[in-house]
């Protein structure tokens, strides 16, 4: 048995490191693309292994990120201005796609805009989510923010299907990369509809920040009526005091095993080098700056 083990070892680099990245609910975007990019890790890169952290999702990474947790994680971009400025030490590997905000009712719901929520029993987004970030500005621009508006719960997108199929809430948000697995199940089987959020982007940036944006929900996503919302980037970061080297094969392998990651998530097939080095409000690692500079256009 001995020699059995010792032959499965020969020709397979010693692993020295691993690298934590930290995603969010097993349901949703994040930890799709993260758990294809964690296999990509422990296959292409010599010496590294790396392990998938289910998580609240943006905020919670961040705050993962800086005290040492993780080491990689998604972040919606509005969460790292929430405190007016972006964090000291956090740099991103890429732009990754667009994060769209959902309000999801049930079919037969009379929800019919944002302000129908008003006494209505709704799930904002877990604690420590970009959700719940998101919503919270939302609801203000609104005039929605009194507690006595909307009786809020703080749920993940797992608990929050549960809890809109048991009606035992009204609606709730989620942000993510379209589509959101656990949404096109429930909208496929004609139990759920979407909310059109798109008039409110503009009070966002004005009142926020400048990342808010729209976009259209088509209706290939969901097979429900097409509805624009509110939507802003979603960027992979690090600590700054990550290694270059590491920082360059990260992005490398974004961009050329794209195909790869698309096929755990659609949200991936939207990775380009043209658009991965725009991560304001937080600068490009040095390490992965260098790999988009080899790239050549």
């Amino acid at each position: 048995m001995a020699t059995m083990a010792l032959t499965a070892c020969v020709g397979k680099t010693p692993e020295s490191r691993r690298i934590r990245i930290a995603t969010g609910s097993p349901t949703a975007t994040y930890y799709a693309i993260g758990s294809a990019l964690a296999r990509l890790v422990g296959r292409e890169l010599p010496g590294t292994g790396a392990d998938v952290l289910a998580t609240a999702a943006s905020a919670e990474n961040v705050q993962l990120i800086f005290g040492g947790a993780a080491d990689v994680g998604f972040t919606q971009a509005d969460v790292l201005v929430s405190g007016g400025g972006s964090p000291p030490g956090i740099v991103a590997l890429a732009r990754v796609y667009d994060d769209l905000l959902h309000l999801v009712v049930r079919a037969d719901s009379p929800i019919k805009t944002l302000e129908d929520l008003k006494g209505k029993t709704v799930s904002v987004g877990a604690h420590g989510s970009g959700t719940a970030v998101t919503v919270a500005r939302l609801l203000d621009v609104a005039g929605m923010s009194a507690p006595t508006m909307v009786d809020r719960q703080e749920l993940n997108l797992d608990d929050s299907l549960r809890a809109l199929a048991a009606y035992g809430i009204d609606a709730f948000f989620f942000s993510g990369g379209l589509p959101v697995a656990g949404i096109k199940q429930l909208s496929t089987r004609g139990r759920a509809r979407l909310i059109d959020l798109s008039r409110w982007a503009g009070d966002l940036r004005r009142t926020h920040s400048e990342v808010y944006v729209v976009r259209n929900v088509p209706v290939s996503a969901y097979q429900t009526l097409p509805v624009a919302t509110i939507a802003n980037p979603n960027l992979l970061v690090v600590s700054a005091s990550m290694a270059d080297d590491l920082a360059f094969d990260l992005a490398r392998l974004l961009m050329e095993r794209r195909d790869e990651l698309a096929a755990a998530h659609p949200a991936a097939e939207r990775l380009d080098p043209r658009s991965a080095i725009a991560t304001l409000p937080v600068p490009l690692h040095p390490g992965a700056a260098r790999y988009y500079q080899s790239v050549k256009p």
